[in-house]
């Protein structure tokens, strides 16, 4: 949105510093407050000789200033500038219009592939909410990638491979039941699979069982392999009914059982560059000298781990997709295993190594049923709409007015589990807390979905008085919140290009928890209703843009807008 005086500035300045426009423009950013101005560059960013607080005044004072860019002043190292007020308003409006659910968004991207691999659950076993990080944090990436112009694709790495499948199958001939499979396919085969573990503590050679059976597995026994692709197709369509709840779609289910030949190319790489060391006759992988020890690549009875698969799946999905860009989203829990595969990948010479990325995230602490046991995320997302539900049915004339309270209930629900989520630095750990994340008031979720229907109620209760209209005067939005709406409105394109380099999903949340409270608090001190129709129309282009705008972000961060509630 700033682009344009971006570039008027950085012009003016390329004259006064000898620096390049290119360099100046990306020093350009938003001050963090707006008692600064409305852009601001940061000279020590440009590396040129000399006092950057010096240089700073000596540019400001020599800056020609006119009707668009009214000042320019120097704080510290930085030049501070105000754009005028009338200019900004109707570029800001007129482009939201415009532009509409695509305002914000750009072909920086253009022509480039990106694959953000995220959720990657384990197939029959219950999605556990410990899995929703990965899954929320890359949707968000997913979606920023989009925005950018990026051909994008969604990939779900699904954990189905490993001996844990052969002591599923084991369990399955002893516990299984045909029909509750069919009915609840990853709840059953969890039941199963917990049964099977408990008893092969008391007896070792279902163990030795599950072995062979995975084995035969990877040796390619049909009969074996049909049984466990029964499994993971029965646990793939319970996982989608459980990603649409969370407004997700995947573009790509693969999986550890999916990787072919790239393994076997994987392990002759491995060894010709003399990076595998045996033990016991098993094979593991020598990085002593960069202390990230030596993983196990191969057992010995010749079945492979996912460190092995991985390095395979890196190779099959170049040669496949031909991306640009790959984004891992795993819990800093797997930090050295992804250490131990971005640093091989290296070692072996893969060309495209320089083009894998891990975004990593930290833990949920005591997300649990208000009674205090631990759940699943179906338990969570049920829960969750439940308490919308009796919120919503509190008030009787609105709840009247919800043309599906149990669709908005879920979507609420949904809505606040992802706001607690996003809104510190992924890293972070932080405490689940239901009385907190469910509230109508602060920094949640069903705050601002409540604020975005309250916009969508403003159209409709003048919508015999007045309509949206783009050539509205909006030399009549003299107000002073007016103008810090239509600043925060300005700022959206900027804030997904900064979420898009930092990967920090608090970064959108706080930029719209702060257009939340911005806009209720104009609201209170600029109606629409039953004013003269001129500042009417005004006033409710602005609300209509800045409604637009926070649909927007929330439709980024992976939520369903709500019109009413």
């Amino acid at each position: 949105m700033f682009e344009d005086f971006k570039t008027t500035i950085a012009t003016q300045l390329a004259v006064l510093t000898g620096a390049p426009v290119e360099a100046i423009t990306g020093a350009i950013g938003i001050p963090k407050t707006n008692a600064h101005g409305d852009l601001a560059v940061n000279i020590p960013s440009l590396r040129i000789k000399g006092n950057p607080a010096q240089l700073a005044k000596d540019w400001a004072e020599a800056f020609k200033v006119d009707e668009v860019i009214t000042s320019a002043v120097s704080t510290g190292p930085y030049i501070n500038f105000r754009i005028n007020r009338q200019v900004l308003t109707r570029k800001v409006l007129s482009t939201i219009y415009e532009k509409q659910d695509k305002y914000g968004w750009t072909n920086e991207g253009a022509g480039k592939r990106v694959i953000v691999e995220f959720s990657s659950p384990n197939i029959a076993k219950p999605f556990h909410a410990g899995h929703l990080r990965s899954t929320i944090i890359g949707n968000l990436i997913y979606n920023l990638y989009k925005a950018s112009g990026w051909d994008a694709i969604s990939m779900n790495y699904l954990g189905d491979w490993g001996k844990q499948y052969g002591l599923l199958a084991v369990g399955f001939e002893r516990f299984g039941n045909e029909e509750q499979l069919v009915a609840d396919p990853i709840q059953h085969l969890f039941e199963v699979y917990v049964a099977i573990s408990a008893a092969a503590k008391e007896d070792d050679s279902l163990n030795d069982q599950a072995r062979a059976y995975f084995k035969s597995m990877e040796d390619g026994d049909e009969t074996a392999l049909a049984l466990w692709r029964r499994f993971r197709e029965l646990s793939i369509v319970k996982y989608k009914d459980t990603y649409a709840r969370l407004n997700i779609n995947f573009d790509v289910y693969s999986g550890e059982s999916q990787v072919g030949e790239g393994m076997t190319r994987a392990m002759a790489m491995l060894e010709e560059c003399g990076l595998i060391a045996e033990s016991e006759g098993a094979k593991l992988l020598d990085l002593e000298k960069y202390k990230l020890g030596r993983p196990v690549v191969k057992k010995s009875d010749g079945t492979t781990l996912y460190i092995t698969r991985d390095i395979g799946a890196a190779i099959e999905r170049f040669e496949a997709y031909d991306f640009d860009k790959i984004v891992y989203v795993i819990s800093s829990q797997q930090d050295v295993h992804m250490k131990q595969f971005l640093k091989t990948i290296s070692l072996i010479g893969l060309p495209y190594a320089d083009r894998f990325q891990h975004v990593n995230y930290g833990m949920v602490n005591g997300m649990s049923t208000r009674n205090g046991t631990v759940i699943f995320l179906d338990d969570m997302l049920r829960e969750s709409k439940e308490i919308m539900h009796e919120v919503m049915r509190k008030n009787e004339d609105k709840y009247a007015q919800v043309p599906d309270p149990e669709h908005v209930s879920s979507v609420l629900g949904v809505s606040a589990i992802i706001v607690q989520d996003m809104l510190a630095r992924r890293i972070k750990d932080y405490d689940f807390d239901w009385k907190r994340i469910l509230s109508f008031e602060g920094n949640t979720g069903p705050y601002l979905q409540y604020t975005h229907a309250r916009l969508c109620s403003i159209e409709r209760k003048v919508q015999d008085q007045v309509k949206v209209n783009p050539d509205a005067d909006i030399s009549l939005l003299t107000e002073s919140h007016a103008f810090e709406i239509v600043t925060l409105l300005a700022q959206y394109p900027d804030i997904l290009s900064s979420t898009l380099k930092s990967l920090e999903p608090c970064t959108v949340v706080q930029y719209m928890l702060e257009l939340a409270r911005t806009v209720s608090s104009g609201i209170e001190q600029m109606k629409v209703k039953d004013e003269p129709e001129d500042i009417a129309e005004a006033r409710l282009l602005m609300y209509w843009c800045a409604r637009t705008v926070l649909g927007n972000a929330l439709t980024i961060i992976g939520l369903e807008p709500i019109s009413r509630m």
